[in-house]
């Protein structure tokens, strides 16, 4: 599957099959509501802490597939499995905040 980096787009494979993920302005609007986030600051602040529970990798993950063109509920997401189980997610995270917000939100690795 071709990604445009340059969109902050990442590939990952989810329940075996290759998926894109993309934190749209939209699905940044929707982790700004699910974190009770004021703004975008507050949302990089709170990724960069890199304290992440599983709830949170499901929310990222949801948002991005969501914003990489997929209907999908976050109930879905919680049934996906992934190669390296709750670390590989944590990787995809990682990948995801780092092309959409920089280095300094990767620390979910």
């Amino acid at each position: 599957m071709a990604v445009n980096r340059r969109r902050g787009e990442v590939a990952a494979i989810l329940d075996g099959r290759e998926r894109r993920l993309c934190l749209t302005l939209g699905a940044l609007a929707e982790l700004e509501t699910a974190f009770a986030a004021a703004d975008l600051n507050a949302l990089v602040e709170r990724f960069s802490a890199g304290r992440f529970a599983a709830h949170d990798l499901v929310r990222i993950i949801g948002a991005g597939l969501r914003g990489g063109g997929e209907n999908v509920s976050d109930e879905d997401v919680r049934a996906m499995q992934c190669e390296g189980g709750a670390a590989g997610f944590a990787r995809i995270v990682a990948e995801l905040l780092t092309q959409t917000f920089g280095a300094g939100a990767q620390a979910a690795k």
